[in-house]
């Protein structure tokens, strides 16, 4: 093949997924076994054999979009670097204070997280920038050398620069950051005005602490997977998907990546809001479920509800304006996504007191499933899918064959008999769990926030999301459920649909009332300028960069704030009329209170270049491949086992009423009794339930 080719690429906790997009439209796809220790071993071996399958030459390959999970997995498992923090003398113990406060007044149980960066880690030096950027007390630079030697020589990595109010004034962080970055060559060193220059003591410590945390791991992958590609022949740009559902470039992702944390994740949620609209449905809840977490977006008028907070958390993880100081803190772009531990791969068990939990803890792909074979002995949702007869018995297009017996004897062993369950029950009783454990995720983006979601169609994808999705939907009202062409290698479709994207912050304090229109106007131009400098650094031409301005804005008096679209004549009555309506959609009321601006944020989205177009997506591996038998499974308590159906989504061409399974090689979509399925012209498949 001679046509250029972008290939986009989603490592998950099981399965690495491939999604290959031809200059003429057409695309390929490929699942195969994610490699968790080298992940990036995966990632090569799956792009040279989708590559070689179609005899395309990797000089074809013009770019190699990524999302990647090493950034939330290091958190996660808490493997991040050896961290180091330096800060203003007498502020050590910002982290540990955090907000004052905790996430559920109510809950006596809880624990707080562990700081990133523990006590004896976290060093003083003199230094003091007054409030209005004005110099108190010069930088103690030998005080910062001394810091780092200390830290040095207890074997940090990776050092955390945040000073008070160095993001009005930030020569004293860029002092320290230089020092350390002349005397400790081989220490990652991240400065809080480079990741995060906003108002926020502990949001912008906690933001910088974790950039520091994480980034020796995510700097290491990059650069093996850049070599690994190089040997296989192919130099294309290797861009990363980030928080924000964007693009980015490998080398601003080694240097940044606390934006890149839910890396992945968010492609997938920008997929299904294009999907969406190229359909004629901008209104919908993106459901996608992998081997490790589920997770939920809500998608309104086109557009992804976004955020510019985030805390990675165990359990449930929102970016809920409502519910904070449960996890670590993240001041980053982000799609606003709800995700719980419950994914294929989640390993089912019984608690002290006998009730069945299931996740947050994952099999993963090593030792993986008990039916996998790879010495994984714990039951998960998968061993239950496949005791009841929903999944083949060959996943990932044949490259992994799974057991039934030992799925069924893992539930057995460690659900049935502690729980007197006979082996139905037991496996149906974790399918029970985990559904609701993904409902929940659903309500945590609508009912919560005062929606209904009968009012949306659910947009199922990920490899365990079309096995679920139906029963999910029913368990909350809804009737209509979407699965797209390629649904299992969804989210690496996703960023072949995204676009090469740069965030900036900058403070801009004073009451909106107030407002200096020069001075605002300065202060864009300003940033324009520094926007088409990143670009112009990256080798694309400036004239093809979208601006989006927004300013940050909160009552007088207030902690928090809302972003509000900044027009290109922005006057004050209109700003505060779109805050005030911003306020009551998030809040339900609003004050009379005099409104302030803390900051200005500017995205500068690259417009040119090949995107994926849903609406001509077609699929050039899977054409004509039709085959139909018959499988006992069993469809839950009500309908119990049912001799189904089995057939390749190609041989749905009309409207076909379930029970139904549809077997393909990156997914199974498991259609219950009484739900109409039916194909559109492009390839999705619309199912109306009973």
């Amino acid at each position: 093949m001679s046509l250029r080719v972008r290939v986009g690429v989603d490592v998950g906790g099981t399965f690495t997924d491939f999604v290959l997009l031809a200059g003429d439209g057409s695309t390929r796809t490929l699942k195969i076994p994610s490699t968790p220790g080298q992940p990036e071993r995966a990632v090569v071996e799956g792009i040279g054999t989708l590559l070689a399958r179609d005899d395309i030459s990797p000089d074809s390959v013009s770019e190699v979009l990524h999302g990647t999970t090493v950034g939330s997995n290091t958190l996660l498992q808490k493997t991040g670097a050896r961290c180091g923090l330096i800060t203003t003398a007498g502020f050590r113990d910002v982290l540990e204070i955090g907000r004052v406060r905790t996430p559920n007044m109510f809950d006596l149980s809880w624990r707080k997280p562990e700081p990133l960066v523990p006590r004896r880690w976290r060093l003083e030096v003199r230094e003091r920038i007054a409030a209005d950027g004005s110099v108190l007390e010069p930088l103690d630079t030998q005080g910062v050398l001394e810091a780092g030697k200390a830290l040095v020589g207890h074997g940090i990595e990776s050092i955390a620069i945040c000073f008070l109010n160095s993001y009005v004034n930030p020569v004293h962080e860029q002092a320290a950051a230089r020092v350390l970055a002349e005397a400790f060559e081989d220490i990652a060193v991240t400065a809080s005005v480079d990741v995060l220059p906003s108002m926020g003591e502990y949001e912008r410590c906690s933001t910088t602490v974790v950039n520091a945390y994480v980034i020796p791991a995510l700097r290491g992958y990059l650069r093996r997977l850049g070599q690994g590609l190089r040997e296989i022949g192919i130099d294309a740009p290797l861009l990363i998907g980030n928080s924000n559902g964007g693009l980015s470039t490998a080398e601003v992702a080694q240097t940044k990546p606390v934006f890149f944390i839910t890396s992945g994740r968010a492609s997938g949620a920008v997929g299904a809001a294009r999907l969406g609209t190229s359909i004629g449905t901008p209104d919908l809840i993106a459901f996608d479920m992998g081997g490790t977490t589920a997770s939920a977006t809500m998608v309104r008028g086109g557009d992804v509800s976004r955020t510019h907070e985030y805390e990675f958390r165990d359990g449930i993880s929102t970016p809920s304006r409502f519910i904070k100081a449960g996890g670590y803190m993240m001041r980053v772009p982000t799609v606003d996504v709800a995700e719980v531990g419950s994914g294929a791969g989640s390993i089912a068990s019984l608690d002290e007191g006998g009730l069945l939990r299931v996740g947050p803890v994952s099999a993963g792909a090593l030792p993986g499933p008990a039916c996998y074979g790879l010495g994984g002995d714990r039951p998960t949702v998968t061993d239950a899918n496949v005791a009841l007869g929903l999944l083949p018995m060959v996943l990932g297009g044949g490259t992994l064959h799974l057991d039934r017996e030992a799925a069924q004897a893992a539930i057995v062993r460690h659900v049935g008999e502690p729980a007197g369950l006979g082996l139905d029950d037991a496996a149906q009783g974790i399918r029970d769990v985990v559904n609701a454990n993904m409902a929940r995720a659903i309500r945590a983006v609508t009912v919560e926030r005062g929606l209904d979601p009968r009012d949306f169609m659910l947009l199922a994808f990920g490899g365990s999301g079309p096995v679920h999705a139906c029963d999910v939907a029913a368990s909350l009202g809804m009737k209509r459920v979407l699965f797209p062409a390629a649904p299992g290698v969804f989210t690496a479709a996703g960023m072949l649909a995204g676009r090469l994207e740069h965030h900036f912050l900058r403070p801009f304090g004073g009451y909106l009332d107030l407002l200096d229109p020069r001075a605002l106007a300065a202060t864009r131009r300003d940033m324009e300028a520094v926007a088409r400098t990143a670009f112009g650094a990256e080798g694309h031409s400036a004239a093809a960069v979208d601006f989006a301005f927004s300013l940050d804005m909160r009552f007088q008096g207030q902690e928090a704030s809302l972003p509000v679209q900044l027009h290109a004549t922005p006057e004050a009555a209109a700003l505060r009329c779109a805050f005030l309506d911003a306020y009551r959609e998030t809040y339900g009321y609003v004050s009379d209170d005099r409104v302030e601006i803390v900051a200005i944020r500017l995205a500068a989205t690259l417009a040119d270049g090949q995107v994926l177009d849903f609406s001509a997506m077609r699929r050039a591996d899977t054409a004509g491949v039709v085959e139909r038998h018959i499988r006992r499974a069993h469809f839950g308590r009500k309908a119990g086992w049912i001799d189904a159906p089995v057939m390749t989504r190609a041989a749905i061409v009309d409207a076909t009423t379930g029970p139904l399974i549809l077997e393909s090689d990156d997914c199974t979509i498991v259609i219950p009794v009484g739900a109409m399925a039916e194909p559109d012209a492009t390839g999705n498949l619309l199912v109306t339930l009973a």
